[in-house]
């Protein structure tokens, strides 16, 4: 099984991973920035498929075409792990390779969202102290490496509770038998 959830969450954090540094360094963070949330979300759905393919494999090969809900779930949740990691590293080279500075990027875009919206003096006050606040923070990669890990996770405990849903029953997308 181990082997299995490194190969499936090595391939999802891949997935995910390597377009994310590609276009960081590419084109720039800021051009990552426009669309960030909506495709980074997308890949990660994506690059997540192998929880829903890494279960049914092990389902239909492994274990003859039965599996328990328990063990699917810990075989999602652990693709899911590796898949996470793999996004986190990814961003921390993303950070290396361009010198982006998230935290200060997104301090800003806080403050300027407060100011939008007219906030007071002392509400703008209170947002530009929890601003500074984060983008301290943020430089330290004890902070930065989990918070980024659970960008993807949450994401990845859902699709695993859903696939292990779906394939506890042996009738959803069962294995072929030897095709003639």
């Amino acid at each position: 099984m181990i082997r299995l959830i490194a190969i499936y969450g090595t391939i999802g954090g891949l997935i995910v991973a390597i377009p994310m540094v590609a276009l960081m360094v590419g084109p720039g963070p800021t051009a990552f920035a426009r669309g960030g949330v909506v495709y980074g979300y997308l890949t990660m759905i994506l690059a997540l498929t192998m929880v829903f393919l890494g279960i049914k494999h092990y389902r239909d090969k492994v274990l003859g075409g039965a599996i328990r809900f328990g063990t699917a779930l810990i075989l999602g949740l652990s693709i899911s792990v590796v898949a996470s990691f793999f996004y986190a590293v990814g961003w921390e080279i993303s950070l290396a390779w361009t010198g982006f500075d998230f935290g200060a990027s997104y301090s800003k875009s806080m403050i300027d969202a407060a100011h939008a919206k007219g906030a007071s003096d002392q509400e703008l006050q209170k947002v530009t102290a929890d601003a500074q606040a984060f983008a301290t923070h943020y430089k330290n990669l004890f902070y930065r490496f989990p918070l980024t890990f659970l960008e993807m996770f949450p994401v990845g405990v859902l699709i695993s509770l859903i696939s292990a849903g779906l394939l506890r029953n042996s009738r959803v997308l069962p294995a072929r038998s030897g095709v003639s």
